[in-house]
């Protein structure tokens, strides 16, 4: 009998504990989705535009999600007028139709489950009321063909231009990367070639007895000093405005070592720009890190972690794959180009990597391959896609396309998507409205204005 009542007792015991178990199960808490509104909005006409979101914890059930907007409630909410996006995926993009022209819109990204629903910060925008200032009209600004000749406007001749800058003067520096030189132009489109023998090589020396192997990115300091991502011999090379050029960091041997000078290493560094206060950032391709240079040439590495990924996070903890251009706003944000990841991402001054626009999923890709970035004196952003397309970002974060058409190649001039390109490469917008762009593939400088 005691035996017998033990073995009850067991089973009863394993009965309330199953139940309790269900209990619990049916229980569970399901966790919020945690949404991020995106900051850019797309092709912002006078009727419509196109916003989206990033679901940030992947591995939360989401039932539903998209974009609600106002012009009146400044927190819109589903009760609000909304665009829902019917295919899950981390990030998406929503259709705003049946906007009203010139008028202020309220809008922010959703996500709903059973636990609720969730949104991220609001973006405010304004709808246009003429579209026609959106777009840019193409001339070609210099070179014809391939070829490696001095000259002004299309007689001079380039062999697949890479990085461009400016001074303060109006002149154009471009890394002319097959001829391995690299040129200058003035306001009046008078080509010349200020450094690079026209051969593969690292020396350092005075004018054409230096030595470039493909050099890519350009950058410009106050003084005048240009700065080269000089992309084949993993080097950062600086010329003065005498024409001398030097190695100012890398070892010349690829690697990811932080130091000083000769004493760092990089891995095929593509993009260049200078802050206010002198500092450099290199976008390093060959490793996936974002290196800063102060002026006595002390390399460290501030976001990436040599993952080829595409993660958010703070400094090394986030994840670039293969960055090309990069560019830095007044504030000191930095922007980088990811054309692998499809995708500008941003650099706060705390380090913070973020997604500013774009991304892998096809439904939030406004960027065919961004290859080049620029901020204006406005804070405007231009893109050049590698896709065949030139991109302005206002300082409203409002995303068009200037000129242009996605995967259709050419080297024809005329306004907006009447232009073609073939692999724009870089870009950089003067202050005056004008956008000047490498057209790698057509070796030519365009002019957008």
């Amino acid at each position: 009998m005691k035996r017998r009542i033990t073995l009850l007792s067991s089973l009863s015991l394993s009965i309330i504990l199953g139940l309790s178990s269900c209990l619990k199960h049916d229980n569970t808490v399901i966790a919020l989705p945690q949404i991020v509104t995106n900051d850019v909005i797309i092709d912002a006409t006078s009727t419509q535009a196109w916003a989206g979101g990033v679901v940030i914890n992947q591995g939360a059930i989401v039932n539903e999600y998209g974009v609600c907007y106002s012009t009146t409630n400044q927190e819109p909410t589903i009760s609000d007028i909304k665009s829902l996006v019917k295919i899950k995926n981390t990030s998406f993009i929503g259709n705003l139709k049946g906007l009203t022209p010139n008028t202020t819109y309220y809008l922010r990204a959703y996500a709903t489950n059973q636990s609720g629903t969730v949104y991220g910060a609001v973006v405010q925008f304004k709808t246009s009321t003429d579209m026609s200032n959106a777009y840019g009209t193409v001339s070609t600004f210099a070179g014809s063909a391939e070829g490696n000749a001095d000259g002004t406007g299309t007689a001079a001749l380039f062999n697949h231009p890479f990085g461009t800058a400016r001074d303060a003067a109006g002149n154009l520096y471009v890394s002319d990367s097959y001829n391995c030189t690299i040129r200058k132009i003035t306001a009046d489109g008078v080509v010349t070639t200020i450094a690079g023998t026209g051969g593969l090589g690292s020396a350092d020396g005075t004018g054409t007895a230096a030595s470039f192997y493909s050099p890519a990115g350009l950058a410009v300091d106050a003084n005048g000093n240009i700065f080269v991502a000089d992309m084949g011999n993993s080097l950062i090379r600086k010329i003065t405005p005498a024409g001398v050029v030097t190695t100012f960091a890398g070892s010349g041997n690829t690697g990811y070592q932080d130091g000083t000078g000769t004493a760092a290493s990089f891995s095929a560094p593509t993009g260049i720009a200078i802050a206010a206060n002198g500092v450099l950032y290199v976008s390093d391709s060959g490793t996936g890190l974002i290196r800063r240079i102060t002026p006595a040439g002390v390399v460290t590495t501030i976001a990436g972690n040599r993952v080829a990924a595409y993660k958010n996070a703070s400094g090394t903890d986030a994840s670039f794959n293969k960055p090309a251009g990069i560019a830095v706003d007044a504030t000191g944000n930095i922007y980088v180009a990811e054309p692998a990841n499809k995708a500008i991402r941003k650099i706060n001054l705390d380090n913070v990597v973020t997604t500013f626009a774009g991304g892998l999923d096809s439904l939030s890709m406004p960027f065919g391959a961004p290859q080049a970035l620029s901020v204006d004196a406005n804070n405007n952003i231009f893109v050049a896609d590698g896709a065949g397309r030139v991109l302005k970002i206002n300082k409203d974060h409002i995303l068009t396309v200037m000129a242009g058409k996605s995967a259709a190649t050419g080297n024809t001039d005329g306004e907006g998507s009447a232009a073609t390109f073939n692999y724009p490469k870089g870009i950089v917008a003067d202050n005056s409205g004008n956008v000047f762009v490498t057209d790698f593939n057509n070796s030519r400088i365009r002019k957008v204005k």
